[in-house]
Order: C-alpha cells, then structure tokens, then sequence
C-alpha cells in the first residue's frame, strides 16, 4: 500500500482541485445548525475536518432517504410511457468519512451491488464514487468498531485513508482508484518513519479498544435464544422511534411508494423501519411483529445473526450511533453482553 504526504493546511486546496475537475462532485463533513453532516461543498473550506463523527451516516451518497424509481404519464395506458429515472451523477468524492461509515458502504455493497440482486440505482451512484476516510485517533466511549471486525483506523471500504501525523496526513492509497486520484495532485511520498510512527499509534488506538464480544459465540447464543424470556426485559424501553435505523450506517430497509404528482404518476423508493409497526402488518391485517420486543430483537438478530448466515459479515459496524441517540438510553452493547455470555447450542 503507498504512501503519501498532505500537509494540514494542503487539504482545502486538495478539495479545490477535486472541484476544479470537470462534473465532479465532493461530499464532505460540514457543520449546519451546530451539528456536523455530509453534504455537497463548493469549496474546501467549507469542511470540517475536526469532528468525531456525524450525528448520521453518510449512507444517503449511495442510498438516497428518497428517490424516483419511474414515472409515467397519467394519460398514457397502464405499461406504456414508463421512464425509468436510473441515476448520473458523474464523478462523486466522498471526503472525510470515518472508517466505520467507509465499512458500512462496502457492506451495502454486499446487499444492492452484487451480481445477483444488483440494484442499477446503488450501482450507478457506487461506481462513480471515490471514498476517502479520515483515521479516528480518538475514539468515542460509545464506539465498538473493532467488535465487529473493524478499527479506527480500517482500510476497508476507503480508497484513501488519511492519518494524522503532526502537522500533516499520511495518506495511504488503499485502491487503483485512490491511487490514481492521488498521483494527479502530486503528493510527495511519505517518510517510511512517518508510516511507522502511524502505524504504531494505530495499534495502540486499537488496543485500548477493551474488551470485545466474539461475534462467532454472539450468533452461536442469539440463535438458540430467540424464544429468551429476557426479550422482553432487554427492550422494554424501547419507543420504536426508528432514530437507530435511519442514523445506521448500514440499515437499508426501504417502501416503495407508488403517488400521482400533477400529470404524473411517479414510483418512488424512501427509507423505511423494522421498528414501524406497520412495516411486517399484512392486507389481512395480521402483524407477525406485534410489540416493541419482536421488533427490536428482529433488528439484533437481523444484524448478528441473519446477515452473517447471508454475508458472511455482521451488519453492524459499530459506530455508536444507536447508542448515542437513542431517546431512552437503549445501549445495543448491554445486549450483546448479554448474549454473548450465555452458551449456544453445541
């Protein structure tokens, strides 16, 4: 993996040339109202860069909160006239992101890019996107990355990883496309101590990441637990707001809305919640999930049990975002204690 050098006060020019380049759009952590987001930027000193991380996650670069799928005029007869609204947004640079939100889109990736059920709406916008993330040296109390396979200072899912080393960024160039990215800006490589000294420090961010769960006996317990008595106790608290699910960085349930807008009849595709009540009720009116309980433990076993039977990989990346909004202070750590200490099935 290469390694280059940024000077801090090179980065709002380093963002300059990005936006100088033809079509070219950079998404980058800024702060509105007080509160740090992802949004698109016209210059580089729009971002901030000294933040710990996001109220929400950038997933929204790639899976929009809405969008139009198709449309159709209303005279036209049922099938004819559909236009389907596949996005272009041309080249898409993702700045600034912390490895657990970089983690998270490589796990969407997972569920809308592959070659089975690839998703041409999540495809488009993914192939045009360069992701940058930025090394987290000083983790929140809230954080849990390395529980579930990554770190504060994770490759996986960045192009480019930044670091920081004194007065400037050790940039390593994680893929081709980083690297290309990279070369057309002509960065010095880094000093071979530099990357040492990062790497060192690294080790020991991630080190005092103490203690972690062991997803493999996590699974093991939740699934010969799911009929557990202690459901109800555990998530009792729990309003079903959704707050965790839309501030998630790799949930991705979503409704399909079908609406007549002027002499248009449009379908489109917004976030949706398995903490709603009304997301399993059927026509019959029958809801499989009726409480609070089977809905909050449908999204823990669906996180730690049913994405590792379907990818391989928890679908959690340990942001801490759950547990830092939550309304009721339901920490999603207290449950995988639990869990994790109770024996599974041999």
């Amino acid at each position: 993996m290469r390694a280059f050098r940024m000077g801090k006060g090179e980065v709002a020019g380093f963002l300059d040339g990005l936006l100088a380049e033809s079509g070219c759009t950079v998404v980058a952590p800024v702060i509105h109202d007080g509160i740090v987001t992802f949004r698109a930027i016209s210059s580089g000193a729009e971002a901030a860069l000294d933040y710990s991380n996001s109220v929400s996650s950038p997933k929204g670069v790639v899976l929009p909160q809405a969008e139009t799928l198709l449309s159709c005029p209303c005279s036209s007869p049922e099938g004819e006239g559909v236009v389907e609204h596949i996005p272009e947004p041309g080249r898409v640079v993702l700045f600034g992101v912390r490895p657990c939100d970089a983690r998270g889109i490589r796990f969407l990736d997972g569920v809308f890019g592959g070659e089975v059920n690839r998703d041409t709406f999540y495809a488009s916008r993914r192939e045009s996107l360069l992701v940058v993330s930025m090394g987290c040296p000083h983790p929140r109390a809230t954080c849990f990355c390395t529980t579930t396979g990554g770190g504060p200072f994770s490759t996986e899912g960045s192009d480019l990883l930044m670091a920081e080393h004194g007065d400037e960024y050790i940039v390593f160039a994680v893929t081709e496309r980083g690297a290309r990215a990279v070369s057309r800006f002509g960065l010095a490589p880094a000093e071979e101590r530099a990357v040492k000294a990062v790497v060192k420090n690294t080790d020991l961010c991630v080190a005092e990441m103490q203690p972690r769960v062991d997803l493999s006996a996590l699974k093991g317990s939740l699934d010969a637990s799911f009929d557990e008595t202690a459901w109800n106790t555990l998530t009792e608290k729990c309003l079903g707001c959704g707050v965790c699910t839309y501030l998630c960085p790799t949930c991705h349930c979503f409704d399909i809305v079908d609406e007549v807008g002027g002499d248009s009849r449009v379908r489109n595709r917004i976030w949706d919640s398995c903490q709603f009540p009304c997301f399993t009720k059927q026509a019959s009116g029958f809801n499989p999930r009726p409480t609070y309980k089977e809905r909050y433990r449908q999204r823990f076993m669906h996180k730690f049990s049913f994405c590792a039977d379907r990818y391989g990989t928890a679908g959690c990346v340990g942001c801490g975002r759950c547990v830092t909004e939550c309304p009721v202070n339901l920490d999603i750590r207290t449950i995988m204690a639990f869990f994790h200490e109770k024996p599974g099935e041999e």
